[in-house]
C-alpha cells in the first residue's frame, strides 16, 4: 500500500535495502571535553562491532563544542580508523548533536551511546535487530528492569527511579527508562519526529520518548548491564531542574494539544490496519462501534444524572433539553477522541457545530417522545419518563451513529482518515 505524503501522512516503512557498503547503522559518540577517554572509547565500540555486528556501520564523533584537545582527537580516530567520522558543533548540547548528525545521516538505523561506555556492548545488537527487521521504531536500553544488572550509587539510583516516576505520573510515560545513554531510532522515523522535539539539552531524550508514545509508535526496549562512570562530568542539580522544566512544557503542550502528533499517529510498517478488511464490512466499522457504545453508555449516564437533576427545578422539556445539550457536547467531543481517533484542535469547532446539528435531531426525537407521553396521561411517573426517554434515546443513538460516521467524522476515499494517518 502507497501513502500520500502531501498531506502529512507517513510513509509506509520499506525494507532495509542499504547498498554494498554503505552503512546500516550510525552509531553517534556526543562529547565535550572528553580527549582522555574518547580514543579507548571509540577504538573499543569499533572492535566489538567488528566482532559481531553483521552489517555495515559507522561510528560518528559529535563534539560538543569543545575547548581541550578532544577535536583533534576525534579529527585523529576518523583518519585512522575505517568507518569512523567526526563533526564539529560550536554550540553545547547533547540533544543539538544528536539531531545534527541524525538529520544528516545516511544510515536506515541511527544509535547514540555515552563516550563512558558504561552499558555493555553487548546489548547493541539486541538493541538495534527489531529496527533493522522493522518490527519497531524506537529501542531504548532500560536499567531498571529486573533482569538488568547495575552498579552504582544510592544517590543516582534514587533519582534515577525518582524522575522515571514523575514522567509516569505527570506525563503518563509507559517506558522505563529515559536517562539511559543507549537509544537508537530508524531514520524515517527521525525524520518525522525530531522536528516536533524542542529541547537541545538533556532533556532531549525524555521529550523523544514521551512524543513517539504518544504519537503511537513502538518503543522497545532491553535491559542493559551498567556500570556507573564515577567520573561523570553530569550537573545533577541544573540537568534535574532543566528536566522539571521541559516535562512541564511538554506536559502543557500535550494538555492544550499544541502538538501535532496526529500525524504519527498511524505506526509506521507493516500496519494490520492497512490489509484488506472483511468483504462487506466497511474499514474501521468494529473498532468504532465499540468505541461509540462505550461512549454512548457514559454519556447517556451522564444525560440521565442530569435530567434528574434539572428536573427537580425545572418542567421535563427544559430538563431534557438542558440534560441533551451538556451530554450532547461531551458526547461529541469523546467521540472525536475516542471512537474516530481524531486529535488535535483542527476542525474542533465544525466538529462540534455538526454535533449539535445532530443534538437537534435527538432533541426532537426525545421532545417528541415526552409530547406524546404527555398526551396519553396528565401526570406520567418520573419512572415512566425515564423509559420513554430511554427508548427514544436508542433511536436517536442509531441516528447519532450513523451521522457521525457518514458526515461528521467521514473516511476520506484512499486514506483512513481519523486514527490511522495525518
Amino acid at each position: 500500500m502507497t501513502t500520500d505524503t502531501s498531506s502529512g501522512a507517513l510513509p509506509v516503512r520499506a525494507h532495509l535495502a542499504s547498498a554494498p557498503g554503505e552503512p546500516v547503522l550510525d552509531v553517534v559518540i556526543p562529547v565535550f571535553n572528553e580527549e582522555k577517554d574518547l580514543g579507548p572509547c571509540v577504538r573499543r565500540l569499533h572492535d566489538h562491532l567488528t566482532r559481531t555486528f553483521p552489517y555495515p556501520f559507522r561510528i560518528t564523533i559529535a563534539d560538543n563544542a569543545s575547548t581541550d584537545r578532544t577535536p583533534e582527537v576525534a579529527a585523529g580516530l576518523a583518519a585512522a580508523v575505517v568507518g569512523v567520522r567526526s563533526t564539529r558543533l560550536e554550540e553545547k548540547g547533547r540533544g543539538r548533536a544528536l539531531r545534527t548528525v541524525w538529520a544528516r545521516s545516511d544510515a536506515p538505523v541511527l544509535a547514540y551511546m555515552d563516550v563512558d561506555l558504561s552499558t555493555d556492548l553487548n546489548a547493541l545488537l539486541p538493541l538495534v535487530a527489531p529496527l533493522i527487521s522493522g518490527h519497531s521504531d524506537l529501542a531504548i536500553g532500560t536499567r531498571l528492569a529486573r533482569s538488568s544488572r547495575v552498579v552504582r550509587g544510592a544517590k543516582r539510583e534514587f533519582i534515577s527511579r525518582a524522575y522515571n516516576l514523575l514522567l509516569r505520573s505527570s506525563l503518563s510515560a509507559r517506558f522505563s527508562d529515559a536517562q539511559c545513554g543507549f537509544k537508537a531510532i530508524r531514520r524515517d522515523v527521525a525524520e518525522r519526529l525530531l522536528p516536533l522535539v524542542e529541547d537541545s539539552g538533556w532533556f532531549f531524550d525524555t521529550e523523544l520518548l514521551v512524543l513517539a508514545e504518544r504519537a503511537g509508535l513502538r518503543i522497545h526496549e532491553v535491559p542493559v548491564d551498567w556500570v556507573d562512570d564515577p567520573d561523570s562530568t553530569v550537573h545533577i542539580a541544573r540537568t534535574a531542574t532543566e528536566d522539571l522544566k521541559g516535562v512541564w512544557r511538554v506536559g502543557r503542550a500535550l494538555a492544550v494539544g499544541a502538538l501535532p502528533l496526529d500525524r504519527l499517529a498511524r505506526p509506521f510498517g507493516d500496519d494490520p490496519r492497512d490489509r484488506t478488511a472483511l468483504p462487506g464490512v466497511p474499514r474501521g466499522l468494529a473498532r468504532q462501534l465499540l468505541g461509540f457504545c462505550a461512549v454512548g453508555v457514559l454519556s447517556t449516564l451522564l444525560y440521565l444524572l442530569l435530567y434528574s437533576v434539572f428536573r427537580s427545578a425545572a418542567g421535563p422539556q427544559l430538563a431534557n433539553a438542558a440534560a441533551l445539550l451538556l451530554s450532547a457536547v461531551a458526547n461529541t467531543a469523546a467521540n472525536r477522541r475516542l471512537t474516530f481517533g481524531v486529535r488535535g484542535r483542527d476542525r474542533a469547532v465544525r466538529h462540534q457545530a455538526q454535533g449539535l446539528v445532530v443534538f437537534a435531531i435527538g432533541l426532537v426525537l426525545t421532545s417528541g417522545s415526552l409530547a406524546a407521553l404527555g398526551a396519553a396521561s396528565d401526570r406520567p411517573a418520573h419512572g415512566t419518563e425515564l423509559a420513554v426517554l430511554i427508548t427514544a434515546n436508542l433511536a436517536a443513538t442509531v441516528l447519532r451513529f450513523l451521522l457521525f460516521r457518514a458526515w461528521v467524522f467521514p473516511e476520506r476515499r484512499g486514506t483512513y482518515v481519523k486514527d490511522d494517518i495525518r
